[in-house]
């Protein structure tokens, strides 16, 4: 009986050794890099995506309750209560459009000195 070690090793192939970087890239904890660009874009976004979304949100649940208010006048025969029902529904969604326009300008207004000081370093930098 021979005590004998034995070692075995195998380096990962090409392929495998991509998909091994691609897996650890998603993990490893990347530094903060955000550029003026960047940093810009960021905001452009927030004040035009976040009263966009509230809208939005607005005009989906007014439409679900108005769509309630028609199934009961269509469906179940409750004529006055899905009227009133059907109303109560046309609310949000006709307030949307003024949430939209209150939030988008209360954003604008509080960004625009940041943006516009943003944007001017930028071109400036560029010349």
């Amino acid at each position: 009986m021979s005590k004998k070690f034995e070692y075995k090793y195998s380096a990962p192939t090409q392929d495998e050794r991509k998909e091994i970087e691609y897996i650890q890239s998603q993990y490893a904890k990347k530094p903060n890099t955000l550029t003026k660009l960047d940093y810009l874009r960021k905001l452009d976004n927030k004040v035009k995506n976040t009263p966009a979304a509230i809208a939005l949100a607005m005009g989906i649940i007014g439409t679900l309750i108005f769509g309630l208010g028609i199934s009961m006048v269509l469906e179940w025969q409750i004529t006055i209560w899905g009227a009133v029902v059907g109303v109560i529904g046309l609310i949000p969604i006709i307030m949307a459009y003024f949430v939209y326009n209150k939030i988008y300008n209360a954003l604008k207004n509080k960004y625009s000195d940041e943006i516009l000081k943003l944007s001017s370093e930028l071109l400036s930098d560029e010349k």
